[in-house]
């Protein structure tokens, strides 16, 4: 579980270098949809609801990740871009 400010999920988001939504799909075996649902914390992944929770609040509010592997992944890729 994992809590981020929905403003900070969005620059993440759009930090990402073009074509990382599907490489981030690809490397998990998800839909991009399911991707871009998740930095729009919409709650549902490949059609089945995913426990979130949203509190509002400055920032957009305080989100609550039940699963943060999309994120991870997309830290683990501006990680790599910082260092190329």
């Amino acid at each position: 579980m994992r809590n981020i400010t929905f403003e900070k999920l969005r620059r993440i988001k759009h930090a990402l270098p073009e074509g990382s939504i599907a490489q981030i799909a690809n490397d998990l075996s998800v839909d991009e949809q399911t991707v871009r649902n998740y930095f729009g914390a919409h709650n549902y992944k490949d059609g089945v609801l995913v426990e979130f929770y949203r509190e509002q609040g400055p920032q957009g509010g305080i989100v609550q990740l039940s699963d943060d592997t999309i994120l991870n992944r997309a830290l683990q890729i501006l990680g790599e871009k910082m260092v190329s």
